[in-house]
């Protein structure tokens, strides 16, 4: 999620944590990128996210590293509110009855909300209006 729209920019699913969805999910973001200076990825405490290998992704590329300390979860206070958002909008109507079903929605979804979906704090935009706006 970048924080400056609210715009999801990557995501991953898979039927078991693997370091696999992470890695690829930050090459993903990455490459959405325009500039990578003073990026910060806000991480939770997970195994993945304290591995060598994606801490050495993350040097490499020069982005700085915030993790949240235990049972302190501002960092990740945005995501978590676009999850429940998800939950609430889309995996607690639609009831997915398999896991086709869901990672289907959950794209579906994901482009609602970047591109249609809008908030009253980015001045009546979806995150890419609000994006395509500002820039302009």
């Amino acid at each position: 999620m970048d924080l400056y729209n609210g715009e999801i920019v990557a995501y991953r699913l898979a039927g078991r944590p693997v370091f696999e969805i992470v890695s690829s999910m930050l090459e993903a973001a990455l490459s959405r990128a325009s500039c990578v200076a003073d990026l910060i990825a806000h991480l939770d405490q997970g195994w993945q996210y304290k591995m060598q290998p994606y801490r050495a992704m993350l040097a490499r590329c020069g982005v700085k590293q915030s993790m949240s300390r235990k049972g302190n979860c501002f960092d990740n206070a945005a995501i978590e509110s676009f999850f429940g958002t998800l939950k609430a909008e889309y995996f607690y109507l639609e009831r997915p009855d398999s896991i086709d079903t869901l990672e289907a929605g959950v794209h579906d979804y994901v482009l609602y909300y970047n591109h249609e979906r809008i908030k009253l704090g980015l001045q009546g935009f979806s995150p890419m209006e609000y994006r395509l706006t500002s820039a302009a």
